[in-house]
């Protein structure tokens, strides 16, 4: 026998609509050999799923029937708030059905009357009224998840598999209503989950464009970061920001959108391909960097080794050439890594101290003992200064020797006045001899024929454009007066300046 044809007397448990404490049962009449059976089919139908929403309201609740003669169901699924139905539904769902004498209930549908099943030892009203009742709470169900999928953010997925629980309840449901309502609030549910399914997709795919676009600019940079020339790579930061370009992707990962396979997979590869390409750059060039570190520090170990053997010299001179040439190699010989080159430095320099230092010392002694000697010079240079300008160039040279003799014989001066006291002397001595020259120069005999025989020269020069300056004049030809003027004027002219200068000479 199915389960909508079964006994009460088989089950132990209440229905859903009994009240909690037992009702005494009325004393039981003589049952007839086939005994007619309520089948509240809804009982065991699968429960909607649980919303916000208030329950619809229910149709009056009949009176129970005496538990001995009403067969009990296992207890439904806690029920799904509902929305509110629609009026008709609520108040007319008894109208589609029908109960026949024999206590059979039956439904009225567009394919024509099918039977539900029956409600033992209750009026007909009362057994119309209880399937009627599982019809509301069904259509309730169906148009609480049409306000869902319509209204809120509910997924497709779950609207989907709200529908297929709601498509099995009435599938298997006995109730009385107006089921071809309920199959068109079924179709309306369909019809809605496909067009949210559509804007959902269109969502997803601009969503998936958005995505794509950002993981596009990550990887852009993490390849322009791996194609920058090595000489020009900042790398710490390059470093952080490859570092960051992946956190960057594995968040978009986890929250973003998610991308089509090939999409990401071509992206990823690009993405890998950029960040191992850097990563192998850079352990390239920090390899070659300590190749270099080590030759820069085995050079200067060896200035090093060199400097600290001349940090005890006495030879000032040829020592303080020596440590400016190995300066020079050090400033070419390039940077160890940083904390080498530091210590490598502090060597350095501390034997370069070393000797300098001593050098330093010895040259302030000395100096006490110049001081004596820059006196005697000062005074030398006052008598040489008082020797200009010069007048008697004889008397003047022979001074000047004199003065020169004492000076060889003073000595060394302090180092910091060397260069200014003998400027000063090396001026005096410059100015006596360009006097010399000069006066060789005036008494020169060679000089003194040239300059007479340019006298000579321009003398005659004068004369004969004389002449011709008469004949011209004596013929009236103006042009050629005119240009024997000029002519011996510019004569005349350089005869005088001959004239001085053999005058200079001493003739």
């Amino acid at each position: 026998m199915s389960p909508e044809n079964s006994t009460p007397e088989n089950s132990t448990e209440p229905t859903p609509d009994a009240p909690e404490q037992a009702i005494p049962a009325p004393e039981q009449p003589e049952q007839p050999a086939a005994e007619p059976e309520v089948t509240p089919a809804a009982a065991s139908e699968p429960a909607t799923p649980a919303t916000d929403q208030p329950a619809a309201p229910a149709a009056p609740r009949p009176a129970p029937p005496s538990p001995a003669s009403i067969k009990p169901h296992p207890p439904a699924a806690p029920a799904v708030p509902a929305a509110p139905a629609a009026p008709t539904a609520a108040t007319n769902s008894a109208s589609f059905g029908r109960v026949a004498e024999d206590g059979t209930v039956f439904v009225r549908t567009p394919d024509g009357e099918r039977e539900v099943g029956s409600y033992p030892d209750a009026t007909h009203e009362e057994a119309l009224a209880y399937f009627a009742r599982k019809y509301d709470e069904l259509a309730a169900s169906a148009n609480l998840l049409l306000q869902r999928v319509v209204q809120t953010d509910l997924s497709v997925h779950d609207g989907h598999e709200g529908l297929r629980a709601l498509r099995e309840q009435i599938g298997s449901a006995h109730v009385v209503g107006d089921l071809a309502q309920l199959d068109a609030t079924v179709e309306q549910i369909a019809t809605a989950l496909k067009a949210k399914a559509q804007v959902e997709g269109e969502a997803r795919a601009t969503a998936r464009a958005a995505a794509a676009e950002q993981r596009e600019a990550v990887v852009a940079e993490a390849e322009q970061i791996a194609a920058q020339p090595v000489e020009k790579v900042q790398w710490k930061q390059s470093t952080a920001r490859m570092r960051a370009l992946l956190d960057e992707w594995k968040n978009l990962q986890r929250s973003g959108a998610k991308l089509d396979k090939p999409t990401e997979n071509a992206l990823w590869q690009r993405f890998s391909a950029a960040r191992n390409g850097f990563d192998k750059t850079r352990r390239s060039h920090f390899a070659r960097l300590d190749e270099e570190h080590a030759a820069v520090k085995q050079r200067k170990e060896r200035l090093i080794a060199e400097a600290e053997r001349l940090s005890t010299s006495k030879e000032w001179g040829s020592t303080a050439s020596a440590f400016k040439r190995l300066m020079g190699e050090w400033k070419q010989a390039g940077r160890a890594s940083r904390a080498d080159d530091d210590k490598l430095w502090a060597r350095f320099k501390a034997a370069q101290d070393a000797f300098f230092n001593a050098k330093d010392e010895v040259a302030a002694v000395e100096n006490k003992e110049f001081e004596a000697n820059l006196a005697v010079k000062e005074e030398l240079l006052k008598e040489a200064q008082a020797l200009l300008p010069v007048k008697n160039v004889g008397a003047t040279k022979a001074a000047l020797h004199k003065i020169q003799d004492k000076w060889d014989a003073a000595g060394k001066v302090p180092r910091k006045d060397m260069d200014r006291i003998e400027k000063a002397m090396r001026r005096v001595e410059t100015a006596v001899r360009e006097a010399d020259d000069s006066k060789w120069k005036k008494t020169d005999p060679e000089l003194a024929a040239r300059a007479q025989s340019m006298v000579d020269q321009l003398e005659k020069a004068v004369a004969d454009l004389e002449t011709e300056l008469a004949q011209a004049r004596e013929k009236g030809n103006d042009k050629a007066v005119k240009e024997l003027q000029e002519s011996l004027k510019a004569r005349q002219a350089w005869l005088e300046q001959a004239r001085g200068g053999l005058q200079d000479s001493g003739r």
